[in-house]
C-alpha cells in the first residue's frame, strides 16, 4: 500500500532540502512520486527535484484545502493508478495548514487505497520565535498536527537558543519527537527513522477532536478559486556541497531576529492563507549585477515592503550568465546558477508593498 508523507513547513525552513536529502539518502529504491502545493505567482527552480527522477504533479489551482479536496483526491487517485509508487510524499504550500492537507488526504483516503504514514514539520530553528508571534495561526498550526518537528540551520544558533526553541516548540505539541541535530551531521535513513518509529495516531485525533466543525461552505473563502489567481511557492534552500544552507554574511554572533519583527500578529483561526499572504511576481528579461540583487534583498529587510518572508528568483547576469537568489528574514544567498528562459522574481509577505518591490527590483 502507498505510505503518504506530508513534509509541511513555513516559507524559507527547508522542505526542499529535506526532501532532496531524503531522496538521495533514504528513499533510494521506492518508486516516489511528490505533489506540491505552491503559493507564489511566479515559479522558481520548477525543475529542481525533477533532476531525481521524481514524478511532480504540482497543485497549481489553489490550496490543499476544503474546496479542492475533490481535486486533490483526483490527483491522489491519478498518481496512485498511474505510477503505483512507494510512497507519495506532499509538499504543502509554506503557508498551507497542516490540518486541511491531513484532512484532505483522509477523505482521498476513503475511496483509494493509502496509509498515512507521516506528517511533518520542518522548522527554521533561528526564527521559530517570530513566526509564532507574527503568524502564529499558520507556523503553529504545522507544529501542533506533526508526528515529527525537523529544525534546520541549528548549527546558527547558541546551545541556550536551541533549548529554548525546543522548549517552546514542545508547548505547542508534547508529543512529536524533535530533531535538533545539524542535517548534515546525520543520515536521511535516521532521519526517517525518526519518522516513521514515532507515528502517534494524530489523523484520528484531527478528524474526532477539530474537523467536525470547521467545514468551510463559504463560496466567498479565500481557499474557493474563483478567479484562478492563486499563488505558487518551491521552498527552496539551496544546499552547498558541505549540506549547509550557504547565506552571505553568516555572523559569528547570532541574529537576534526578535528585532526584525514587524507588528503584523494574525491569531484568528480562521483565516486562509490568501486572506494574510500576498505574492509579487514577474518574469523580466532585464539584466541585473550581484550587486543590485544582494542591495535589493538587503533592503527587503528594512520593513518598508511589508512582512516579507520568501524571496527568490533566477535573472540574466550583467557579465553574462544568470544569477540565483533566495531569502528569508535576515538572511540573503546569490550566486550563479544555470540559465532559464527568461528571468523570473517573487517575493511573498503579509501587508506587501508590490508597487514599491517592482520598483526595488527596477521593474
Amino acid at each position: 500500500m502507498t505510505k503518504i508523507d506530508i513534509i509541511s513547513g513555513f516559507l524559507g525552513a527547508g522542505k526542499t532540502t529535506l526532501i532532496k536529502k531524503l531522496l538521495e539518502e533514504a528513499y533510494q529504491g521506492e518508486q516516489v512520486v511528490l505533489i506540491e502545493n505552491e503559493f507564489g505567482e511566479i515559479g522558481i527552480d520548477g525543475g529542481f527535484l525533477k533532476d531525481a527522477g521524481v514524478n511532480i504533479t504540482e497543485m497549481n489551482s489553489g490550496c490543499i484545502c476544503c474546496s479542492l479536496v475533490g481535486d486533490f483526491g483526483q490527483a491522489l487517485y491519478d498518481v496512485i493508478g498511474q505510477f503505483h509508487p512507494d510512497r507519495v510524499i506532499i509538499e504543502p504550500s509554506g503557508v498551507g495548514k497542516l490540518s486541511d492537507v491531513i484532512r484532505a488526504v483522509q477523505r482521498a483516503a476513503e475511496t483509494t487505497p493509502m496509509e498515512l504514514n507521516c506528517f511533518i514539520a520542518v522548522a527554521d530553528a533561528s526564527k521559530c520565535k517570530m513566526y509564532m508571534k507574527n503568524f502564529g495561526e499558520f507556523f503553529n498550526n504545522q507544529i501542533e498536527h506533526a508526528n515529527t518537528i525537523i529544525l534546520s540551520r541549528t548549527q546558527n544558533i547558541s546551545e541556550d537558543k536551541l533549548s529554548a526553541t525546543a522548549g517552546a516548540l514542545r508547548e505547542h505539541n508534547g508529543d512529536a519527537i524533535i530533531i535538533t541535530t545539524p542535517w548534515d551531521q546525520i543520515t536521511g535513513k535516521q532521519i526517517l527513522e525518526a519518522m516513521e518509529t514515532h507515528k502517534h495516531d494524530v489523523a484520528a485525533q484531527l478528524l474526532s477532536e477539530e474537523f467536525d466543525d470547521e467545514e468551510c461552505d463559504d463560496p466567498d473563502c479565500a481557499c474557493h478559486d474563483h478567479d484562478g489567481h492563486h499563488h505558487h511557492d518551491h521552498d527552496h534552500n539551496h544546499e552547498h556541497e558541505d549540506g549547509h544552507a550557504h547565506h552571505d554574511h553568516e555572523h559569528e554572533h547570532e541574529h537576534d531576529h526578535e528585532a526584525h519583527e514587524h507588528d503584523h500578529e494574525h491569531h484568528h483561526h480562521h483565516h486562509h492563507a490568501d486572506d494574510v499572504f500576498t505574492s509579487w511576481g514577474m518574469e523580466t528579461p532585464r539584466k541585473y549585477t550581484d550587486e543590485e540583487i544582494a542591495a535589493a534583498l538587503t533592503e527587503l529587510d528594512s520593513g518598508k515592503y511589508g512582512a516579507i518572508l520568501r524571496a527568490k528568483g533566477i535573472v540574466p547576469a550583467a557579465d553574462g550568465g544568470w544569477i540565483h537568489f533566495d531569502y528569508v528574514p535576515g538572511e540573503h544567498n546569490v550566486r550563479r546558477g544555470g540559465a532559464e528562459v527568461t528571468g523570473r522574481l517573487c517575493v511573498i509577505g503579509a501587508e506587501l508593498k508590490e508597487a514599491d518591490v517592482a520598483v526595488l527590483f527596477h521593474i
